[in-house]
């Protein structure tokens, strides 16, 4: 191998070549899942400084994990494909084969096992980010029979909750729509221009959703947009907010932003349509599509109304933004909980 190899690629060499001949005796999966942009295949050049290298995750029985451990390290060559196989992980020196019992490792990962039955808060307390990384990458070989499962049931929300945090997403929109306009009518361009960026990631992150995409953390969300098909115009849109220099033109970029998601949600029908047209907000000069009545649309659509009674605080990633929550399932599943459980006592 010359130049630069996805890990993606060097990953299922590595499986193929070195890893499966010293586990082929021991029933097992193999997959490249979890945290690293190679995994999403975001990964360049740059991604090989740090955390990258020859990787396979190896499931297997509880028992076997050790066992499997020690006869992995002692029979890895020192590189392949030009690469070597110890290198820094999280600031250590480690080879890149990590050994896991599955439901252990998707606990650590996503704060339950998927492989029981997946309930609201399991969904809404897992952050996009982790699902992507469980659902995305490749499994090489499922010799368990349970890692195809797995990702197969994750894939994609349930209808019902998928509409939930649309609805959710539309509110966060429709609470904030307004304001980039009155921070400017007030002479506070900075302060415009900062809500308008904050839209524009909103509005990236609803797109995304819209496609059955879990949105990836700040770094990659820009990149994961512009691989939606379709999603130049959007873009553009959310560039020239970006790039404004007066709240008019912010304002008409963001509409032209907001107007494409509406028809959007009319294509994908999930509810009746809905007029895609910006409009005025009540009687000031701002014009805002009202993401309250979309979410509100979709919220009527639900059938569940155990999932219609949730508060609009939606997914772990829609109410917080704190990586220390969002990287820790623990935190996050109990953040989760504690809003649901104070709209249950409010009731």
């Amino acid at each position: 191998m010359s130049g630069f190899v996805p890990g993606l690629e060097l990953s299922r060499a590595y499986y193929a070549d070195v890893v499966a001949p010293l586990v082929a005796d021991i029933p097992h999966s193999a997959a490249l899942v979890g945290p690293g942009s190679e995994v999403l295949a975001f990964d360049t050049q740059r991604s090989a400084d740090h955390d990258w290298g020859p990787r396979v995750l190896l499931f297997v029985a509880p028992g076997a994990v050790a066992a499997v451990e020690a006869a992995v390290a002692a029979g890895l060559p020192p590189s392949f494909g030009g690469y070597p196989t110890v290198f820094v992980q999280r600031g250590e020196l480690r080879h890149g084969v990590l050994v896991a019992e599955l439901g252990a490792w998707l606990r650590e990962r996503l704060g339950f096992d998927p492989r029981e039955q997946i309930t609201a808060l399991d969904w809404l307390s897992a952050p996009w980010q982790a699902l992507a990384e469980v659902t995305c990458g490749e499994v090489f070989h499922d010799g368990l029979g349970e890692l195809n499962e797995v990702r197969a049931a994750l894939r994609w929300y349930p209808e019902d909750l998928w509409r939930y945090v649309l609805a959710c997403q539309w509110q966060r929109i429709g609470q904030e729509e307004s304001f980039p306009g009155r921070c400017a009518e007030v002479g506070d361009e900075l302060g415009s221009a900062t809500l308008g960026g904050r839209m524009a990631r909103e509005v990236m992150r609803l797109a995304l959703l819209q496609r059955r995409r879990y949105p990836p953390y700040a770094k990659w969300l820009g990149s994961a947009l512009a691989r939606l098909p379709g999603a130049a115009e959007l873009g553009e849109a959310l560039g020239a907010a970006l790039a404004a220099r007066t709240w008019p033109e912010r304002e008409r970029a963001l509409s032209a932003a907001y107007e494409r998601l509406a028809a959007v949600h009319n294509r994908i029908a999930l509810t009746d349509p809905v007029e895609t047209a910006v409009r005025p907000f009540h009687d000031r000069p701002f014009q805002v599509i009202d993401g309250g009545r979309l979410a509100e649309t979709l919220l009527e659509s639900i059938r569940d109304p155990a999932v219609r009674a949730l508060p609009l605080t939606g997914s772990i990633d829609q109410m917080c933004d704190s990586v220390e929550v969002l990287t820790h399932p623990a935190r996050a599943r109990a953040v989760t909980a504690a809003a649901l459980t104070l709209q249950r006592a409010a009731a």
